[in-house]
């Protein structure tokens, strides 16, 4: 009797490198289950939901043009794989980790309870979280010494495609998945799709991602963190196949110092990755809580809705800040640089609580991912363990001068002031009367006012901090 296996998808959507998928093909009929939450409205849909939909809809596409059916399931993960395993007569369940705190929890009951054997494999990541400890055998804080240790490593390499899958076939399944959104305007779902801008990266840009990446107005990222976020691709492909890359160029013409830091850069980013999760499995507070105790007690300002909404929308009065939330409302992404930028001014600027703005890029990120946006607000608010000091605060005017010289950033994302010349882009409530006219600005009517000065800011949040330190 062929074994039947569940291969439990949640954020794996692809063939290659899918370790239970892989495995389940090897011992039998292989039987794919997508389990999505009940959702009452569309309008509590992030974007990132959103794109989570099209991706389970172009991997039921790939299942479905080999000869197989995705069953997908509405409700609590532990009920309907129970059902499941009685509907089909299933022999055993694999599953890939997930390193969510509250899917971990899920998965563990699922894990201990089912009447099935359970295979669970690790494949999201470049390491298991645990395995990059110090002397003292805790994680490391410090990213330069989980880089300096990770890259020591032997990195597993990607488990290819199966040559032959042998899907289990039912009648097509009826969805009421959400996949007609605008963010179909500007990303593709699919593993197809994740591999082509992938390589057309690796091929084409990689050489220049160190001298350009930190730069909105200039194409010059992978832009593969959705593709990340949903397993269409994996770490483990990306680390090796730029490995091969980096040798195969090595021999045939010799490898560039350009090329070679440009690699190293790359890489660092997707080790940044791992360095959150790590984190996040050894520190699951940290979700909503800060890593330094010590800001427990940091002064925040009574929230205000008011200046929120205005660094919501994007009518802040600092053109590099508005630029990026505006981005950000209409494709669902921001350039990483300016989400450092747009992050500090509301933590530091206006004084708010990091989580804050922390769910409101849950809400709008594409490429929401639960440890890389913990971590990210955590760094920018210096109360992470690696992060940015508090009392470094960047000027959000500076910021602009000096990564978006051309202003091609902020014309795309502020039309109002694409005629303003490029010098008064940055602070066009600067600009004289004549030069407003003359780029039929008018501030306060066009564009609005700084919502707050830059020094004051800067020295009301330095403040507050020796606040803090002080234990006022």
């Amino acid at each position: 009797m062929t074994n039947k296996i569940i291969v439990w998808l949640r954020r794996d959507f692809r063939l290659m490198d899918n370790p239970a998928l892989y495995h389940a093909a090897q011992d039998g009929i292989v039987i794919p289950v997508y389990i999505h939450k009940p959702s009452s409205s569309t309008h509590n849909l992030t974007n990132s939901d959103l794109y989570h939909h099209q991706a389970v809809f172009a991997f039921q596409q790939t299942i479905k043009n080999q000869g197989g059916t995705l069953l997908i399931r509405k409700g609590n993960p532990e009920m309907i794989l129970t059902e499941i395993v009685k509907e089909v007569d299933a022999s055993a369940l694999y599953f890939n980790y997930s390193y969510d705190p509250k899917e971990s929890m899920t998965d563990q009951k699922i894990y201990e309870n089912l009447r099935i054997p359970v295979q669970r494999f690790h494949s999201s990541l470049l390491t298991e979280p645990g395995t990059i400890i110090n002397k003292q055998g805790n994680p490391y804080k410090v990213f330069t010494s989980f880089w300096k240790n990770l890259r020591a490593l032997p990195i597993k390499k990607p488990l290819l495609q199966p040559k032959a899958i042998n899907w289990y076939k039912s009648e097509p399944e009826e969805t009421d998945l959400e996949t007609s959104s605008k963010l179909r305007n500007y990303w593709k779902a699919g593993e197809t799709a994740a591999l082509e801008k992938w390589r057309y990266f690796l091929q084409n840009q990689l050489t220049d991602y160190q001298e350009y990446r930190n730069f909105p107005g200039i194409d010059a990222t992978s832009l593969l963190s959705p593709h990340l976020a949903q397993g269409e691709i994996t770490p483990r492909l990306i680390w090796h196949e730029t490995k091969e890359t980096l040798e195969l160029i090595s021999m045939e013409k010799g490898l560039s110092h350009r090329h070679e830091e440009s690699a190293e850069t790359f890489l660092k980013q997707l080790a940044w990755r791992d360095f959150a999760y790590h984190q996040l499995v050894e520190f699951p507070h940290i979700i909503d809580q800060p890593l330094q105790s010590s800001y427990l007690t940091f002064p925040w300002l009574k929230k205000d809705e008011v200046a929120l909404e205005k660094w919501k929308y994007g009518i802040t009065g600092y053109s590099l800040v508005d630029a990026g939330m505006r981005e950000l409302k209409e494709t669902g992404y921001m350039h990483n640089r300016v989400r450092m930028v747009t992050a500090s001014f509301l933590v530091k600027h206006l004084l708010t609580h990091w989580l804050e703005g922390q769910a409101y890029f849950e809400k709008h990120l594409v490429d929401h991912d639960i440890a890389n946006n913990t971590l990210g607000w955590q760094w920018v608010a210096g109360t992470g363990f690696d992060s940015s000091p508090f009392f470094r605060i960047f000027n959000p005017v500076k910021q602009a001068e000096k990564f978006d010289p051309d202003g091609i950033y902020i014309r795309k994302w502020l039309p109002e002031l694409s005629d303003l010349p490029t010098k008064y882009l940055y602070q066009p409530s600067e600009a004289s009367k004549e030069i407003l006219k003359q780029a039929s600005v008018e501030i306060g009517q066009d564009y609005p006012a700084p919502i707050v000065e830059h020094t004051f800011a800067r020295e009301r949040a330095l403040e507050a901090f020796q606040r803090m330190k002080k234990g006022d």
